[in-house]
């Protein structure tokens, strides 16, 4: 019995020992979430206006302007930039977004799949470990963004897909993260990069009063790499935020479970120590009797 007590001993020490892990990285996680939730709530207002300024003046433009950016054309080869996470340790969200691309493909490009037409710009370390063992091809050029995440960084990535798209080298480009809500929320997201989506106007909709100075050409070309320069940070900010919530969330379910698992365990301990004193008390009671007898 003393061996049945000295195991489950070790197990209530190591399982509290991994509690201590799980608090302090919840603690730090925390910490992370609160400056990436102020980064990216500041972020998305500018963003989004962006995004609706880009898209009306490309709606707009009604042919007397071609935009690059927005051509578009069949689909012979994609792109999918995919946002994970460097680390793990942080729930189903690496496994989500992976999950996201794959039926994204799945759905949308299995022809070009089939002919290998499609290529993965993974940013985060776990999202490019899984795309290349899968064997997909990778632009492994930028996978470690989030070491030192900066805005250059991002805009490095998202000149390099507007160049492959503008050179014709892919026909579209998608983008995989996961959008920011809360702690305990995020919400994972596929949406078209490239080309430039157009907005769709009501009948009897008239096209907005834009005054452009200098010419409408060298506006949108000067404008439309930096408005996807700031939608692609957008995105990333989106995923740091989301990371830092689901692994804190992750941290304050696994600091539950081990809670759960101590009590159990240490209701386990008082057992295995009572019936071990019962033994003893029954032994010095029938070594006595013995004596006696």
């Amino acid at each position: 019995m003393s061996g049945a007590l000295k195991e489950v001993r070790n197990r209530i020490k190591s399982v509290q020992s991994t509690q201590q892990i799980t608090k302090a990285m919840k603690m730090v996680s925390a910490a992370k979430l609160r400056r990436a939730q102020d980064a990216i709530t500041q972020m998305r207002p500018y963003a989004h206006k962006l995004q609706e300024m880009l898209s009306n003046i490309v709606s707009n433009s009604d042919g007397d302007v071609k935009v690059a950016l927005a051509a578009e054309r069949h689909v012979e080869k994609v792109l999918i930039i995919v946002v994970t996470s460097d680390r793990g340790l942080c729930g189903g969200y690496n496994s989500n977004l992976i999950k996201l691309a794959k039926q994204l493909i799945k759905d949308k490009y299995p022809q070009q799949q089939a002919k290998a037409n499609v290529q993965i710009l993974p940013i985060g370390k776990k999202g490019y470990e899984h795309f290349t063992k899968a064997g997909f091809k990778i632009v492994d050029k930028y996978w470690d963004i989030f070491t030192g995440l900066s805005f250059d960084k991002v805009q490095a990535a998202a000149k390099y897909a507007m160049d492959a798209f503008a050179n014709k080298e892919v026909d579209a480009v998608e983008l995989i993260f996961s959008e920011f809500k809360n702690a305990a929320t995020q919400r994972f997201v596929a949406e078209a990069f490239l080309p430039v989506i157009k907005v769709e106007k009501a009948a009897g909709q008239k096209n907005a009063d834009f005054i452009f100075e200098p010419g409408k050409e060298v506006l949108i070309a000067e404008l439309m790499p930096k408005i996807l320069n700031t939608q692609l940070y957008k995105a990333v900010l989106d995923a740091n935020a989301s990371e830092h919530g689901a692994r804190m969330t992750a941290m304050d379910k696994a600091s539950e479970n081990a809670n759960e698992l101590l009590k159990s365990l240490k209701i386990s301990y008082n057992r295995a120590r009572q019936a071990a004193i019962t033994t003893e008390l029954t032994e010095i009671v029938s070594g006595a009797a013995a004596l006696n007898g």
